[in-house]
């Protein structure tokens, strides 16, 4: 036996030594991504407070406010913010109300062709925007709509369409028969049913969805740069590019303003729904 006690010792601290690599690598692994992701961030901090912001991270020499006085009181700023709300206001709202009722059919019916539909549904999330927008621009154009804060959000409400109601009937799925034949025994009808049993049993869904309608449309760069002309009616994702200057001259400082002030709704929409959001996504387990 004892022949065999140091190979046996051997083993484990081998084995012990492949744990601590694995690890701290998987730490390193971690730090470093959140490095990656801190680092930006860090440098919007810095920058919004420094007058004469570099492209590099660098503490300001000055500590000042007057790029969020120079962003907060430029009439323009307030304009493209009022765009950018009423864009994806607008766009979540309409999203989750027609995704409720497109889902429910689905949901609750056998309808011939249904599985055909859904996959259909599916196709289309994956369907990437910029291989539409070259027929979509010429048809705005024909159309006379081109330039239109309301005709750029139907659009933006088709292409959210597909993916909520994807979403919408399984949460519908979730929600027991039972609970809508208890109300019917009692003499609901449909809308009284949606109204006072599904609406209240699908909430957190509702949330998920039109947190993720919102914050989509919030950071839509592409749709609103080309379907929007009017430097009037430019949303906040596309007016961010007055900070660039001409011959290559960038104002750093008011940049880092900006874009700090235009994370702060998605910032604060996500912590205000953090616990529905959670309840959303566990909303089978909890109602069954």
């Amino acid at each position: 036996m004892g022949d065999f006690t140091p190979g046996i010792t051997n083993k484990i601290t081998i084995s012990r030594i492949k744990k601590i690599i694995q690890t701290y690598g998987t730490r390193a692994s971690l730090l470093f991504v959140a490095f990656l992701f801190i680092w930006p961030m860090l440098w919007l901090v810095f920058a919004s407070f420094d007058a004469n912001a570099p492209l590099a991270v660098r503490l300001p020499e000055n500590v000042t406010l007057d790029n969020y006085k120079d962003v907060l009181t430029k009439g323009s700023n307030y304009r493209s913010f009022l765009n950018s709300f009423f864009i994806s206001f607008s766009q979540a709202t309409l999203v989750v109300i027609l995704s409720i009722l497109a889902s429910y059919p689905l949901s609750r019916y056998k309808i011939k062709g249904k599985s055909t539909l859904m996959y259909s549904l599916l196709f289309l999330t994956g369907l990437p925007i910029t291989a539409i927008m070259v027929p979509v621009y010429m048809v705005f154009f024909e159309l006379k709509i081109i330039n239109s804060l309301i005709s750029t959000t139907l659009f933006l409400v088709s292409t959210a369409l597909p993916y909520s109601i994807w979403m919408m009937k399984n949460f519908l799925d979730d929600v027991p028969l039972t609970l809508e034949e208890a109300a019917w025994i009692d003499g609901a009808n449909t809308l009284q049913t949606l109204k006072h049993v599904i609406f209240p049993a699908i909430l957190p869904g509702i949330l998920v969805v039109f947190i993720f309608t919102f914050s989509g449309s919030w950071g839509n760069f592409f749709v609103p740069f080309i379907l929007i002309s009017s430097v009037e009616k430019l949303p906040a994702s596309v007016a961010i590019y007055q900070f660039f200057g001409a011959y290559g001259s960038v104002q750093f400082g008011q940049l880092a303003a900006f874009s700090l002030l235009y994370t702060l709704p998605i910032a604060g929409l996500y912590i205000l729904s953090q616990k529905f959001m959670s309840n959303g996504f566990s909303l089978g387990g909890s109602i069954k």
